[in-house]
């Protein structure tokens, strides 16, 4: 790491950037993938039902899981949030190609 790198990181600048690994919530419940498995349009839709907001996916962790889950059971064909994440995932992965 450079002197100018680790002034930059000292001091709270340095840029961030996007894991490769790491797939935003909008990527992941993509409108096709909601609409499928519900009757929302989109994942912030979905979300709005159930008077929750989340952008992010500290958002998410920060919902209690148990009122998540009895959400998602009403509002979609998903048993409980782990089971849409899951289906969500290999979705992606799949057409990643991962």
């Amino acid at each position: 790491m450079s002197f100018d790198e680790l002034l930059k990181d000292l001091q709270g600048q340095k840029t961030i950037q996007e894991d490769p690994n790491h797939v935003s919530l909008g990527k992941l419940f993509n409108e096709a993938f909601v609409s499928r498995h519900s009757n929302s349009a989109s994942f912030d839709e979905l979300l709005e039902k159930g008077n929750f907001q989340a952008k992010t996916w500290e958002d998410i962790d920060n919902i209690l899981e148990e009122l998540l889950d009895r959400h998602i059971a009403r509002e979609t064909d998903f048993a409980n949030w782990k089971s849409m994440l899951d289906t969500a995932t290999r979705e992606y992965n799949d057409k990643a190609g991962k």
